[in-house]
């Protein structure tokens, strides 16, 4: 028994040998001096906590506790170490166990932030619900910061921490200690949902009121309201089990097909199809199929030119055959054009086809663009020939790279010249300027005609290259044909 419990007279020792053992009740809190008063409420995200004060054996501790509570010091402040069957941590306003302050240093300034310890040699940490102050550097370190053991018997903190209270049996808050016992912590035990203290009642406050606390007294609690420890956790009032909670059939449904929707995109950027994940389809583009294989992108444009005008009309085909693939894409100037198409053209009758109209959502020409880093070609699209001229490349490969090097000297040409009327038309330069920029205009042109040339003299050596080595093949193969004969003629003569 601890001190508390009734002495008994040296000299009947030995009667109370001979008697039976009294049937006391069984203790409810082993080796745990009774509180002195119930004294806080608790209202957490989890629940409400009830805590009773040791006020006669740690007065400091419960004072402190109990002026900060009635400031609101712990309102929306987060339980930010919970480690599992051992304690949950809290008090301090920054969120990082290494913050807070006593009343007497929001009182009175940071001189005097901490006090002292109070450890008595009777109060333990024997079961779930001890109330404990937090050291916030050392010994005598005693700020804002407490703690509630979540398991019974942890004899590692005993004489180390300042006991000022308990949560008493049978109360709701072994409910919410359970919970918050249950809850779901990373490596450094900080709570994946956030846990917070929403609000302190104070019950019972047996320590009068210092002059300079008035001051720190609120008109009314703070509001709850998300903060940076939201940024990167659960908030404490979000439900990560049921998050369609209160919500129509309608509007998960919706939920549900953005978040599959997104997951795809973001499947799609990772593997190079989409530049990123928020891309949309071109709002002035028309999505054509079922169509017949005569239809062409002429006879496409000539019809839906009546709704407005149109920037592009191309029928997709088969890059190697050439044939119809039978789906176009159709590019409008304004997006009231393609809306009036749209509403017009379902299911109409061309070439005996009873064609499908939609909104395009192909971002092709808009990723193609992104790569070459052409904002330019965002806003024009696609060429009604692209297709073509990639097909064209790929059947006759010296064509396709000398119409490349042509439009490559001309593009050039065109950048310089741009580039050249932009900077006299900002700059505003004189004549002398001018005539400097003709003979550099001078100079230009010369170095490109040499590379020009030197460029033609490069593709006919080729060419001539590959000339000579045709004929040399033809030469050879000439050569086997007469081996060949006359090694027949050879044969049938003998």
């Amino acid at each position: 028994r601890a001190s508390s419990s009734i002495d008994r007279p040296l000299f009947l020792s030995s009667l109370l040998v001979c008697l039976p053992p009294p049937s006391y009740p069984p203790p409810s809190r082993r080796d745990c001096p009774a509180p002195t008063t119930m004294a806080v409420i608790l209202e957490t995200s989890l629940g409400d906590i009830f805590l009773d004060l040791y006020t006669d054996k740690a007065p400091k501790a419960c004072e402190n506790f109990l002026k900060l509570c009635k400031i609101k010091y712990y309102n929306n402040v987060i339980f930010h170490n919970v480690q599992k069957d051992f304690l949950a941590q809290t008090g301090d306003p920054d969120g990082t166990g290494r913050g807070g302050s006593s009343i007497w240093g929001i009182m009175y300034g940071k001189q005097a932030r901490f006090f002292k310890d109070e450890i008595h040699p009777s109060l333990k940490h024997t079961r779930r619900g001890t109330v404990a102050m937090a050291n916030t550097g050392g010994p005598n370190t005693n700020g804002s910061q407490f703690y509630i053991t979540l398991g019974d018997d942890i004899t590692s903190l005993d004489e180390k921490y300042t006991i000022f209270g308990e949560v008493p049996e049978g109360e709701d808050g072994e409910e919410a200690l359970a919970k918050i016992n249950a809850s779901f912590c990373d490596d450094d035990s900080r709570p994946i949902q956030n846990i917070r203290i929403r609000h302190t009642v104070v019950i019972d406050d047996p320590y009068p009121d210092p002059p300079a606390l008035k001051e720190h007294i609120p008109d009314r609690s703070p509001e709850a309201k998300p903060d940076k420890h939201d940024v990167d956790r659960i908030a404490d009032y979000e439900n990560p089990y049921n998050r369609f909670e209160g919500k129509t059939e309608e509007q998960v449904d919706k939920e549900l097909k953005r978040a599959t929707a997104k997951s795809q995109a973001e499947v799609l950027t990772m593997i190079g199809d989409l530049p990123t994940a928020e891309v949309k389809p071109e709002e002035t583009d028309l999505f054509v199929c079922k169509l017949n294989p005569v239809t062409t992108s002429e006879d496409l444009e000539t019809i839906f030119s009546q709704f407005g005008e149109i920037n592009s009309c191309e029928v997709v085909k088969d890059w190697k055959s050439g044939d119809s693939l039978q789906y176009a894409f159709i590019e409008f100037e304004e997006r009231e054009a393609c809306e009036r198409a749209y509403f017009k053209m379902e299911n109409a009758l061309i070439d005996d086809r009873r064609i499908h109209v939609d909104f395009s959502q192909s971002v092709a020409k808009t990723w193609q663009a992104w790569k070459r880093g052409d904002r330019r070609a965002l806003q024009q699209g696609f060429a009604s020939n692209a297709r073509d001229r990639d097909r064209g490349r790929k059947r006759d490969n010296h064509e396709a790279n000398e119409k490349g090097s042509k439009r490559a000297r001309h593009d050039d040409r065109d950048r310089d010249r741009t580039r050249d009327k932009r900077r006299d038309r900002d700059r505003g330069r004189d004549d002398g300027a001018r005539r400097r920029d003709q003979d550099r205009d001078r100079d230009r042109g010369k170095r490109d005609q040499g590379r020009d040339r030197d460029r033609g003299n490069r593709d006919r050596d080729r060419d001539r290259d590959r000339r000579d080595r045709d004929r040399d093949r033809r030469g050879r193969d000439r050569d086997r044909r007469d081996r060949d004969r006359d090694r027949d003629r050879r044969r049938d003569r003998s």
